[in-house]
């Protein structure tokens, strides 16, 4: 059994589930841009870019030659710049699930369950509710009991006997 987290980490968990909570929902967002992207391109038939001859923001469309797909657009390839983002936010995200993961000392199973959080879609927002709820309760039960248990053994709630007798 995985050894309980000591009182004086509370603040680095409180700091660290706030960091898992922010990464989780940034990369739970991006998951979803990136499913959106895919079936844009990979479906439809197009890819999204910024700039160049089509406008501000514009699709071109996808090609099929000898080499696999080809994009036939200019400017900036908005659908490459999101793969590219969450990839690279993935990684700091796990960063943040093994910071939360390593200080309330879980098993490995959890840490598994939180990083594929980042690559199931919609997983990361359900992921972050549970996680935010576990680790909240856990500490302020921990607290709780540390509280009643230091006032139990103060010598000020100790009842003195203090009886007159006339």
């Amino acid at each position: 059994m995985p050894r309980a987290p000591k009182l004086a980490s509370f603040p680095a968990i409180r700091g660290a589930l706030k960091f898992y909570q922010i990464c989780s929902i940034i990369t739970g967002t991006m998951l979803l841009l990136l499913v959106a992207e895919m079936i844009v391109k990979y479906v439809v038939g197009y890819e999204l870019f910024l700039g160049g001859s089509g406008g501000f923001l514009w699709f071109a469309p996808v090609v099929e030659t000898a080499s696999g797909l080809e994009s036939t657009g200019d400017g900036f390839n908005l659908s490459l710049g999101i793969l590219v983002a969450h990839g690279w936010f993935y990684v700091v995200y796990l960063i943040s699930c093994f910071r939360v993961w390593s200080l309330m000392r879980w098993n490995l199973g959890r840490l598994a369950m939180l990083a594929a959080g980042g690559i199931v879609p919609l997983l990361s927002f359900f992921m972050e509710a549970r996680v935010a709820r576990d680790v909240k309760s856990y500490l302020a039960q921990r607290e709780a009991d540390e509280l009643h248990s230091r006032a139990e053994h103060s010598s000020l709630t100790h009842a003195i006997p203090t009886e007159n007798k006339r």
